[in-house]
């Protein structure tokens, strides 16, 4: 509807993968657009030298000293990170949104600096987001749920203003911090718990016994640093323990460097919290323009859209068909006499496995025959599963996500003359997108296939 893209021209529009496409531009940076987070202190106490001219060296110092933290900027004459990187090392990127966490972990293939993606795309509810609701349950707890809740429906625009304003202290929070961050609270907000409750905003704050939150009388909420850091703690937590179990995986081993990325990556909070967990054990860096960096992966993807060579499968795929009963194995519910023989229904054959690697333009073929002649459509429903152990399309976990359809058009006196039609339908699972193409094999003509995932 959009007008982007038409059934008749589908090569129009290439779908990104928003972790894989952070990861493509994270791979070409620039060593001056890097920030990293490095804490890396060999076992004797003294810092390694680092593969950087003197010069520099003394300038990153200078600047760390300056910040007073562990952030410092890497600058460098080599060029590209990839400069450093050799066949073989992998990396983590951690595209950390406002809704959600998402990982992926791909290996260098030098020298044609392809990508080979290591482990699944994974990840999480534990965006940004997480702070802006732990923040409306500190309210609830002064202010009571039914008051907030009640505010928030007579008073919208006030409650976003709000929002906006602790987003603002939220982008302020670091962990270095000493000093309060002050909430402005909406006019309309003292003025309607007032008329609410009977008394005012700061009897309510005493009566909540929270003892880092204060009232000034400049109309704010006065936030002590700890307070803040309490509001960031359950989702940051989360995601350090997110990729904690990641990188215990056998198949996730020398990781080499984690990228941070995408919006929620720019808080200081997060930033110190995942250097301190790994950042003995990787590098941790951050990209400059680390909001944009999607949207720039995106567009080199665009330009390239075989540099991820292998992906591993997100799910199980498969489809249901019919194979002849054994008794003992299959369970009678299943049995399916047809024309005198004995058949199990709903059998889960599978495309693909969950975590299988598929190579980019990797086909899976699959036959099938019209039920009767002369038909001129065939509809496959698609299942899918996270498990790799499912037998039957009734399992627990499994569960119908698309179609493909099969235009047969009509077979023609000959057709009908040869016999039973088959057509070969080939799936291509090793892009961003599943795609299907079909042919007729007594015709060598080709059949209008379509696959669906939103119907």
């Amino acid at each position: 509807q959009a007008g982007l893209v038409s059934p008749e021209t589908p090569e129009q529009l290439l779908i990104a993968l928003e972790p894989e496409a952070a990861s493509i531009y994270c791979r070409k940076l620039r060593l001056h657009q890097l920030i990293e987070l490095s804490c890396r202190l060999p076992t004797n106490g003294t810092e390694t030298p680092h593969p950087i001219d003197s010069s520099f060296r003394q300038a990153r110092e200078q600047l760390r000293r300056s910040r007073h933290s562990r952030t410092f900027l890497v600058e460098s004459g080599v060029g590209e990170l990839w400069s450093e990187m050799q066949a073989g090392d992998r990396y983590i990127v951690a595209d950390c949104g406002g809704g959600t966490v998402d990982l992926t972990v791909h290996q260098i293939e030098k020298p044609q600096g392809t990508l080979k993606e290591l482990y699944k795309a994974s990840g999480g509810p534990y965006g940004a987001v997480g702070v802006d609701l732990a923040f409306e349950k500190l309210l609830c707890h002064i202010f009571g749920d039914d008051f907030i809740a009640t505010f928030k429906a007579k008073r919208p625009a006030a409650w976003v203003d709000l929002t906006i304003a602790f987003e603002a202290r939220k982008r302020a929070a670091a962990p270095s911090r000493s000093s309060p961050l002050n909430i402005s609270l909406p006019f309309s907000f003292i003025d309607f718990y007032r008329k609410h409750r009977g008394h005012n905003v700061e009897t309510a704050l005493r009566k909540s016994n929270v003892n880092l939150v204060k009232w000034s009388s400049q109309g704010m909420l006065r936030m002590s640093p700890e307070a803040m850091n309490e509001l960031f703690q359950p989702t940051i937590t989360r995601i350090i323990q997110h990729i904690d179990a990641l990188l215990k995986k056998p198949e996730v081993h020398g990781i080499k460097f984690l990228f941070l990325v995408g919006g929620f990556a720019e808080s200081a909070m997060l930033q110190r919290a995942v250097q301190a967990a790994f950042g003995h054990c990787c590098r941790v860096i951050v990209p400059q323009d680390v909001g944009l960096t999607i949207l720039k992966g995106a567009v080199l993807f665009g330009l390239d859209p075989g540099v991820v060579r292998v992906r591993r499968s997100p799910l199980t795929y498969g489809v249901g068909v019919l194979n002849k009963f054994v008794e003992g194995k299959h369970p009678r519910e299943k049995l399916l006499v047809k024309e005198g023989k004995n058949w199990c229904t709903d059998i889960f054959e599978k495309f693909v496995t969950v975590d299988q690697s598929v190579a980019l333009g990797e086909v899976v073929q699959r036959s099938y025959c019209p039920a009767r002649p002369g038909q001129r459509r065939t509809i496959i429903n698609i299942y899918c599963c996270d498990r790799d152990d499912v037998v039957y399309i009734t399992d627990p976990g499994v569960r119908k996500c698309g179609t493909i359809s099969l235009e047969l058009g009509d077979a023609g006196d000959a057709g009908a003359a040869r016999g039973r039609r088959e057509i070969r339908a080939s799936m291509q699972f090793g892009d961003t997108e599943i795609k299907v193409t079909a042919l007729d094999t007594r015709t060598a003509r080709s059949v209008r296939a379509t696959i669906d995932f939103l119907s």
